[in-house]
C-alpha cells in the first residue's frame, strides 16, 4: 500500500499524525475500455468473411461482441430474422445494436450454453459464429449428444503491441477479461505477489498460473470487475 505520511491536522489545539491510503492503480486488459482504469487493448482483431448460407439454420449462437462486428460485413437481410442465443448480456446487447433479435441469454460462460441448447429439439439447426480459438467445448458436447451445431470462424485475434509494452506498477490491480488476455500478458510479464488479480469468470481464472490467487467477478462484465477493484 502507498501511504502519505506526516500530514498534520489541527485538532483541539494539537497536531495529529495521520495516514491516508492512496487508491491502487487499476489495469484493465481487454478489447474494451473503462474510464476508471488504465485500459490496455489485449488483442488485435482481424475479421474474416467466410461464405455462409444463413438460410440453412434456425438460430445463431453468439459468444462475443466481435461477432456482431463481423456480421456487419454481410447483408443484414440474410441474418436479422434469426434470433441469437447469446452467452452474456453484453454479447446480446451487441447483437441488438445491429438490429438482431435475442432468443435467450446464457450465464456468461460458453459451457452454460449447452443447457440452453438442450431445451430445444435435436432437429433445431444452430450456427455458432466464433473466433478461431475458443476456450469452451460446448459444441462438441452438444454434437456428441445428437444436437446440430455448425461453426463458422468470423474473426481471429493475436496479442497486441500494447500488451508487450505495458509497464505495470507494483501493488496495482490487474483485471483480465479473457483467457487470451492472461496468456498475452504472461508472454512478456510476470504477475507480482503484490498485485491483486480480478478475472471476469471461471474460464479466465483457469488460465492463470498455479498458485496465483484471484477474485472472480460476480457477473461476467467489466463493470462488475471495476466495482470489485475500487474496494481493494
Amino acid at each position: 500500500m502507498i501511504f502519505l505520511q506526516n500530514r498534520l491536522l489541527q485538532s483541539n489545539g494539537s497536531r495529529d499524525l495521520i495516514s491516508i491510503r492512496m487508491p491502487k492503480k487499476i489495469y484493465l486488459f481487454s478489447i474494451s475500455s473503462h474510464p476508471q482504469a488504465i485500459s490496455i487493448n489485449s488483442l488485435d482483431i482481424k475479421f474474416l468473411k467466410p461464405e455462409i448460407d444463413f438460410s440453412k439454420y434456425d438460430y445463431l449462437i453468439i459468444t462475443s461482441k466481435q461477432v456482431s462486428e463481423a456480421l456487419k460485413q454481410y447483408d443484414k437481410e440474410e441474418y436479422l430474422n434469426m434470433p441469437a442465443l447469446c452467452v452474456s448480456v453484453q454479447s446480446a446487447l451487441s447483437y441488438e445494436n445491429i438490429g438482431g433479435k435475442i432468443l435467450a441469454v446464457g450465464g456468461g460462460y460458453g459451457d452454460n450454453l449447452a443447457n440452453k441448447i438442450k431445451t430445444f429439439s435435436k432437429e433445431t439447426k444452430w450456427l455458432y459464429l466464433r473466433a478461431k480459438e475458443v476456450a469452451s467445448n460446448f459444441v462438441s458436447t452438444c454434437n456428441n449428444e445428437g444436437y446440430l451445431i455448425k461453426e463458422a470462424i468470423v474473426y481471429e485475434s493475436e496479442c497486441s503491441k500494447g500488451m508487450q509494452d505495458v509497464e505495470v506498477e507494483e501493488d496495482a490491480v490487474l483485471i483480465f477479461t479473457s483467457p487470451s488476455s492472461v496468456e498475452c500478458f504472461l508472454k512478456n510479464h510476470a504477475i507480482s505477489s503484490s498485485n491483486k488479480i480480478i478475472v471476469i469468470g471461471k474460464t479466465t481464472a483457469s488460465a492463470l498460473p498455479k498458485g496465483i490467487d484471484c477474485i472472480i467477478s460476480e457477473e461476467t462484465s467489466i463493470e462488475s470487475c471495476i466495482n470489485l477493484s475500487v474496494h481493494l
